[in-house]
């Protein structure tokens, strides 16, 4: 492919504009930062070197969030006043009540199995001969994106008909048992099942790390003590280990829940938010960049934010009261 130059121009001319604009910057707080005298309190330093990142935050953050919540209230083509009309299309209709069913079902699964098989397997290779390696297998997904992941189980889940070689894993070993194939992906309401098994394939890893690392922070003193008392497996998970990694199991569910609630990767590389299995985040694009309705996909937009919030404020309160 030929690169065209004169084409290109103007976007070229808007890249030096901002690196330009950049540099200025940089060199206006170093000027300003070198002029001014440090006092005893460095508020006027700290002042100049957090106006450009505050700037650049309302640019980027603050100014796009109101106009999100104005579109929100607006039309499709956000010429006209609409009102709560897009919040009551989301909480009416069939299609949308299945998105929000369809997230509701991602964020009390996903954050609890990711969790309890991070703490399960981090139990069980805890302090075992080949530790390093059973968490670097499990922790191996972490490194691929929700879309290269996503592609993979594709094939897992490909079908093709019954007097077809299978290509997909799991349909060959379904014809190998003496069973039908399936078309795993266009069967609601299983086939978002089969789509958060692949969010835990991913993220089973990180909760393992976080919470293997807690555990290895249990006192000595705390496991002899209980063993010494004629504590059982069991018991030691239930009434020792549990407890003493209660903050770590937090910190865990809190930011799986967050990433849930923001998944939309998955959804689109494998289904594409077809055959019933959209959340929000998926439908807030379909709605504002394919279908033309900006207010509804900004509807969808306000309302995952309103979700999120909590979340994140509750996880600074728990870090807060951890220090």
């Amino acid at each position: 492919m030929d690169f065209d130059f004169a084409a290109e121009q103007p976007k070229l001319i808007q890249l030096l504009i901002g690196v330009a604009a950049f540099l200025a910057v940089v060199a206006v707080v170093l000027l300003l930062v070198d002029r001014v005298p440090m006092r005893r309190r460095a508020w006027p330093h700290a002042t100049i070197l957090l106006l450009p990142a505050l700037v650049l935050l309302g640019i980027g953050l603050v100014v796009p969030a109101v106009r999100t919540t104005l579109l929100s209230f607006m039309s499709g083509d956000g010429q006209q006043w609409v009102g709560l009309d897009n919040y009551a299309w989301m909480f009416t209709q069939p299609e949308a009540l299945t998105v929000l069913r369809n997230t509701l079902i991602w964020v009390l699964l996903v954050p609890l199995l990711v969790t309890s098989v991070g703490l399960v397997y981090a139990v069980l290779v805890d302090r075992t001969r080949f530790e390093s390696i059973a968490k670097s297998l499990v922790f191996l997904p972490m490194a691929i994106s929700f879309v290269g992941a996503g592609i993979i189980w594709r094939f897992v889940y490909a079908y093709r008909a019954e007097d077809q070689d299978q290509i997909g894993l799991l349909n060959q070993i379904v014809v190998s048992m003496g069973g039908e194939p399936q078309q795993w992906l266009q069967e609601p309401p299983l086939n978002t099942l089969f789509l958060i098994v692949v969010m835990i394939w991913i993220q089973a890893g990180f909760a393992t790390v976080v919470l293997s690392a807690a555990i290895k922070g249990i006192p000595a003193e705390i496991i002899e003590a209980a063993r010494l008392d004629g504590a059982g497996p069991l018991q030691m998970f239930f009434r020792v280990t549990l407890p003493s990694i209660r903050s770590a199991v937090i910190v865990v569910m809190v930011t799986q829940s967050i990433g849930t609630l923001k998944l939309f990767d998955i959804v689109r590389t494998m289904t594409g938010g077809q055959f019933d299995t959209s959340v929000i985040a998926n439908e807030m694009y379909n709605q504002a960049f394919r279908y033309g309705e900006t207010g509804k996909g900004a509807a969808l937009a306000v309302f995952l934010f309103a979700l999120v919030t909590p979340i994140v404020i509750y996880q600074i309160r728990q870090r807060r009261e951890v220090r």
